[in-house]
């Protein structure tokens, strides 16, 4: 008996997701809740996984299509044993879908007859795609592209990734080091017809992620309908660096989570927050909602790309409570394993862009949030202090925020009361 795999549901307002990678083949084996497929939301990466355990009989979706709730992508046989190819019925729309794309490839004018079908190398997919050595795990994009980038063998790199799975890094460190031979090559017999000579200059075309281009609407959103102003300051950070040197170690130990700066920006922000509202506030149509809460969304990278997950209610947080959320939120974005409810919200946003050295930018607000914080690069600069000149760790502080809620003075005096804070961080201990 089949068993129709279904779109789940996503969350509130999603309807739809784009099918981003197969993680099993027609013909494999699948066992009952191990993920077959992997979504695309608006938001964050979702894995489909299987009702039953069987063989996957067919692919119902291809990689890219957009698909609703509810839609079936795959069919699963139960009972069925698994095979080394798919099954015949999967096989003859396989066939025939690759010969309708070869003839539609084909000029008007063509007379030559087809090419016989060839044999992909070892270490690669029936497409000619590069798999994991041993397992008939198929490779994400990113990776396929640096295995190919780098000339290796898959099959000698080892796999870090959920199920053993190869990722980027993986194939990084395997081309740094040298330990994963070069890539089989093709048969003399496979090679595709040369391409013309361009001078070296190449071009690759890749279709946005859902993720991207949610991110692009609604950046551009914010830029088309907030009257957007940045304003900058900067921080001294010494008796930051060392409160964080002289307690690193008994914190790690006590609370199982490193000390980072984050905790105390955040710290101090809801503080800030707390006496200029209006930075923490947003406009629904003609009216102004002010919030007696912070919910601060922190941008973390993932693989595919920026994620913005909520502190719920960071205000009523320790330091050690922010930097355990902040960790959790680091390690799932990797995994992909965030939820559609931690995205969700948000009053306020902290953007580290120091982290990959930025020194100054000017971040985008996140709608309906009004105000967005931006944290740059600790660089030892030559300031004056009580007259004289000494080197200190500074670091610039921009804030973005919409000039139809938020004044300037509003504005700056949110970012002194943040500066002040963490150049004295006594200030977070005694409420000042």
């Amino acid at each position: 008996m089949a068993t129709d795999v279904v779109v789940p549901t996503l969350g509130e307002s999603i309807t739809e997701a784009t099918l981003g990678q197969w993680l099993k083949q027609p013909g494999e084996a699948v066992k009952a809740d191990e993920p077959i497929a992997s979504l695309e939301t608006d938001k964050v990466a979702v894995e489909v996984n299987a009702p039953t355990a069987g063989v996957l009989a067919e692919h119902v979706a291809g990689e890219g299509d957009t698909v609703e709730v509810g839609a079936v992508i795959a069919r699963i046989q139960e009972g069925a044993s698994a095979s080394t190819s798919a099954t015949p019925a999967v096989e003859n729309r396989t066939a025939v879908g690759k010969a309708e794309a070869a003839e539609r490839a084909q000029p008007a004018a063509a007379s030559e007859p087809p090419a016989q079908p060839q044999t992909a190398p070892a270490g690669y997919g029936n497409h000619g795609e590069p798999q994991t050595g041993g397992t008939s795990q198929p490779l994400s994009p990113s990776v396929r592209r640096a295995v190919q980038e780098h000339g290796l063998d898959p099959a000698k790199v080892a796999g870090t990734g959920k199920d053993g799975r190869l990722t980027k890094d993986d194939v990084l460190a395997a081309a740094k080091s040298g330990t994963a031979g070069a890539a089989p090559a093709a048969p003399a017999a496979a090679a595709a017809p040369a391409a013309p000579a361009t001078g070296g200059r190449k071009e690759e075309r890749v279709r946005m992620s859902r993720l991207r281009q949610t991110v692009a609407k609604r950046l551009k959103e914010a830029q088309n309908t907030a009257a957007m102003l940045t304003t900058f300051n900067d921080v001294d950070m010494s008796e930051v660096i060392a409160a964080r040197a002289k307690y690193k170690d008994l914190f790690e130990k006590k609370h199982g989570v490193r000390l980072g700066f984050m905790g105390f920006f955040v710290k101090a922000a809801c503080q800030a927050l707390r006496d200029i509202p209006a930075v923490n506030g947003s406009i629904e149509g003609d009216e102004i909602v002010y919030h007696d809460y912070a919910d601060i969304s922190v941008a973390v990278s993932a693989p595919n790309g920026l994620v913005v997950p909520v502190i719920r209610d960071a205000d009523q947080l320790s330091v050690a409570g922010i930097e355990k959320t902040i960790g959790d939120f680091g390690k799932r974005a990797k995994d992909g394993t965030l939820k559609m409810d931690e995205m969700k919200g948000g009053t306020f946003t902290i953007s580290n862009g120091g982290v990959f050295g930025s020194l100054m930018s000017t971040p985008i607000i996140n709608p309906p949030q009004s105000a967005v914080l931006g944290l740059h690069r600790i660089e030892e600069r030559p300031v004056v202090r009580n007259g004289q000149v000494v080197v200190r760790p500074m670091m610039y502080l921009a804030l973005s925020y919409d000039h139809r809620l938020i004044d300037g003075r509003e504005a700056v005096t949110f970012l002194v009361a943040l500066k002040n804070a963490i150049e004295d961080p006594t200030r977070l201990l005694i409420d000042l």
